[in-house]
């Protein structure tokens, strides 16, 4: 499928790795031109099921990105501090400056997905409880959506990839992970126990890309049990939205240009060199 899901694409891992090899490059060289015009940020978030090839995607599609442009922040169980502010605040401590790609290795939608899953979770926020109402994921995907809305009108190119992996594929990686000491550091039985709602978490997958897409902040449904194409509809998509912002390198004021000039004229004048 394309990267807006309307048609199919049919290419081959080679065609797929060409491909990939060539919008690496060419986000490279939109990312220096997003630093130095340093208007525009760009935010890329990653959420799926245990297994299915996050890091792997942010790897290969940001390889040729320089670091000191790009900020990679992950998020796991939150901590004591974390619980004792809003759901948004650890995730809103990470956001990218303008002029860089942030990326989200999981984020706030944590809170409508394992939290939806796992209602324990919620009750472990300390919310007043008047407020834990039926309506309660309701009123977090307005929030979510209120936010992004507010992210995007101050410069925010925001694009949301859920990497939708196989209950069979994940099983298969998993045992893959057994297998091979170098991704053993990776197993954890609590992945494994998930399996039993898997059911439930696609609900939750489903009704959060339903209520919180939207034209400035649309979510990307990546088939991912192909990683190689999984990594080709990613990067796809973010060099076909930072194109989008038709940036220029910053034009040089006269001052600038005669202080080039200037430059210049000193660097190949021939040097005289004192004992």
């Amino acid at each position: 499928m394309d990267t807006d899901g309307s048609r199919r694409v049919e290419l081959s891992r080679e065609e797929a790795g060409r491909a990939l090899a060539a919008r690496v490059a060419a986000l490279a060289e939109l990312q220096e031109a997003l630093y130095a015009h340093n208007r525009w940020g760009v935010l890329l978030i990653f959420q799926a099921m245990d297994a299915a090839g996050k890091d792997s995607v942010i790897k290969h599609v940001l390889s040729g990105v320089n670091p000191q442009g790009c900020q990679v922040a992950s998020f796991k169980a939150p901590s004591p501090e974390e619980l004792d502010h809003d759901f948004l605040w650890r995730t809103t401590l990470k956001l990218p400056e303008r002029g860089r790609i942030g990326v989200f290795n999981r984020s706030y939608y944590e809170e409508v997905l394992v939290a939806r899953v796992h209602p324990e979770l919620l009750k472990a926020q300390r919310l007043p409880r008047e407020l834990v109402t039926p309506r309660v994921w309701q009123e977090r995907f307005e929030d979510i959506a209120d936010f992004e809305r507010h992210m995007a009108r101050s410069g925010f190119v925001i694009r949301k990839f859920f990497l939708h992996v196989s209950k069979e594929e994940q099983r298969k990686r998993f045992l893959k992970r057994l297998d091979e000491p170098g991704k053993r550091w990776k197993f954890s039985m609590g992945d494994v126990r998930e399996r039993d709602r898997w059911g439930d978490y696609m609900k939750a997958y489903e009704e959060m890309v339903r209520h919180t897409s939207a034209s400035h902040a649309p979510w990307i449904v990546v088939p991912a049990d192909r990683k190689w194409f999984a990594h080709y509809v990613v990067a796809t998509a973010v060099v076909d939205a930072i194109e989008e912002l038709d940036l220029r390198l910053p034009r040089l004021s006269a001052a600038q240009r005669r202080d080039l000039a200037a430059a210049r004229k000193v660097l190949t004048r021939p040097e005289t060199h004192r004992r």
